[in-house]
């Protein structure tokens, strides 16, 4: 830790742990004490640690072939961005859609930034973003996300964006015009605390932004990619509902750093050669990855597994005492705790101690995004220590 401390800039604070080695959904200290992982990277390492499909899919690959840059391809490359149009737009013409391939979550929200401006021209300055959203830190991401702490130390940051509340269709009716370029949203808030957006309101975004000439950008950097249950969160919560333009990460690589913006119909074709770019997005060691990742969810039917492990374990949380919600969908979940319990990073940094890796996106809520190929036995074990964690809050709070 001092070591950390004297070498690594301090945009993280000081680590919880030092972690030296994870298999399956556990993980071991420098210590030797053992953990489960109910965050995997933040909702990213879906198969867990050491999955022996991505381990051979990325070892094949780098001895082959590591990195080539943009100025050409590989047959990676392109069957992953055939795959990603697949998932994304089920049903859609293929030859309608495109993809372009970046390293992480906030660098897709970029080239989605960028395609907004693109169709937006001069004629439509304005973008709307949702209160409470997080679409990254990088400038052009940390201007559509709304926290004001993230925001203020690096303003002025991109121009144009106007956050409206999350959910409420009067306001998106009432902000949306000729000169509005585009509208991004998260089907589920992670750093709000796992909150869906509620019933009819990506339909509703769907038909007035095409109403008003406006893109939809759909932000499923953590909730897509099974997270949710599905391929896609808004496949789940809008049947139907087909976005221009789709963000993708986290999940997508199973712990390789990779990021994906799938377009379709007009904003597929916005951005032209020399308008973006990147040196690694799209290397064929972090495309080999993901195909791994694509390959054992579809061919071991995690999703259903996701499903319904997340189903039933939302049923068991809500009936901790002291637990006063379960939001969320699958295995993105949002435990709501009740008024008067310390801090939920303090309860989760008592849960580390005993061998649960959480983390608490608000000060009342514990997120849990844990790995797909998470057992039934870890989940009920989770749950009977916090049940037992909670407990010994209340108690305290209720001998004092």
């Amino acid at each position: 830790m001092d070591r950390y401390t004297d070498a690594v800039m301090n945009t993280f604070g000081t680590p919880g742990r030092v972690l030296v080695r994870g298999q399956g959904a556990h993980l071991w200290d420098a210590d030797g004490k053992e953990y489960t992982d109910l965050l995997a990277g933040i909702a990213v390492n879906c198969l867990g640690h050491a999955h022996p499909a991505i381990v051979e899919a990325v070892s094949t690959q780098i001895s082959t072939l590591g990195h080539v840059s943009n100025f050409f391809t590989t047959p990676a490359q392109v069957r992953l961005a055939e795959e990603l149009i697949s998932l994304t737009f089920p049903g859609r013409p293929a030859h309608d859609s495109r993809v372009f391939l970046a390293n992480s979550g906030t660098e897709a929200n970029e080239a989605a930034f960028k395609i907004a401006r693109r169709h937006g021209g001069a004629g439509r300055p304005r973008v709307l973003a949702l209160q409470d959203a997080f679409h990254g830190r990088t400038m052009g991401a940390l201007a559509l996300t709304h926290k004001a702490a993230y925001r203020e130390p690096f303003e002025p940051l991109p121009g144009g964006v106007e956050f409206i509340p999350a959910g409420d269709t009067e306001a998106l009716r009432s902000a949306l015009g000729p000169d509005v370029a585009a509208l991004i949203v998260e089907p589920v808030q992670g750093e709000a605390g796992v909150r869906e957006l509620p019933a009819g309101y990506l339909e509703a975004a769907r038909e007035l932004t095409r109403t008003a000439g406006a893109l939809l950008i759909i932000d499923e950097v953590q909730t897509g990619m099974g997270r949710s249950g599905a391929w896609m969160a808004h496949h789940l919560l809008a049947p139907g509902v087909v976005p221009d333009v789709v963000t993708l990460a986290k999940g997508l690589g199973g712990g390789i750093p990779i990021g994906a913006v799938v377009a379709t119909g007009e904003a597929a074709s916005l951005l032209g050669p020399g308008q973006h770019g990147t040196t690694f997005g799209g290397n064929p060691v972090a495309c080999a990855a993901a195909l791994a990742v694509i390959d054992t969810i579809r061919g071991q039917d995690l999703l259903g597994r996701v499903e319904r492990l997340g189903s039933a374990w939302a049923r068991e949380l809500l009936a901790v005492d002291g637990v006063d919600e379960v939001r969320g969908r699958g295995l993105l979940i949002g435990v709501g705790l009740a008024t008067g319990l310390p801090p939920a990073g303090e309860i989760a940094a008592t849960l580390a101690q005993y061998g649960f890796i959480v983390n608490a996106p608000r000060p009342d809520t514990i997120r849990l995004a844990p790995p797909f190929i998470l057992s039934d036995d870890d989940a009920s074990a989770f749950t009977t220590t916090l049940s037992e964690v909670l407990a010994q809050a209340l108690s305290e709070k209720a001998g004092s």
